[in-house]
Formats: structure tokens, sequence, C-alpha cells
């Protein structure tokens, strides 16, 4: 049974995605692919891309903007905890801790 396609839309600087386990390097795939466990909760979006994906244009790769610019997506909290869910999204997005998306992408 063939599994079923999507089209994502990425930036052309964007690099390749890396093979699962490998390090991060901001492809975006993922985010561009479907909405995490963190932007269905924190953003109420439950189908992607994830509207919280941003393009860094002087680093040429994407970002989270939950954890790189919490207040910009959750415009209500408190500036005394942003600091908080900035550890608490970098945990649930297990950020460092390598690619962890199976989407197979081809360009």
């Amino acid at each position: 049974m063939n599994s079923p396609r999507q089209i994502i839309f990425l930036h052309q600087a964007a690099p390749l995605k890396p093979a699962v386990g490998q390090p991060c390097n901001g492809c975006g795939v993922c985010c561009a692919a479907e909405t995490c466990p963190v932007a269905r909760v924190l953003l109420m979006q439950w189908r992607g891309p994830c509207r919280a994906l941003t393009w860094d244009d002087a680093g040429q790769y994407y970002r989270c903007g939950l954890l790189a610019s919490p207040m910009t997506y959750l415009p209500r909290l408190p500036a005394w905890s942003e600091a908080r869910v900035r550890r608490g999204v970098k945990r649930w997005i297990a950020a460092g801790a390598g690619c962890d998306s199976d989407v197979e992408a081809v360009q």
C-alpha cells in the first residue's frame, strides 16, 4: 500500500532534511508536514503546516517560533513566564535531540 503524498512548500534556501537521528539543521520539513503536540496545545492548531514555523534569513534555516519568540504567538503570556515557556517548548519538541521526523522529503 502506498503512503499518502503531501506537498509542502519551503524556502528555496532551506537545508535538505537530515536522516532520522542526525542533528537538526533547521530544514523545516517536520513542522511544515504536520503540527506538533506543542502547537496543538498552545496554538490550538490541529493540522499543519505550523504557523509558528519561522524562516531565519540571517541563518538560512527554519526555527520554532514558540521557542524563539513565544510572546509573538502567545500575546497573553505574562512576560515573567517567557523563559519558562521556552524551556518547556524546548523539552517538548526535543530541540537539540536530533531529527525525529520520518517524513521522506523529495525535491
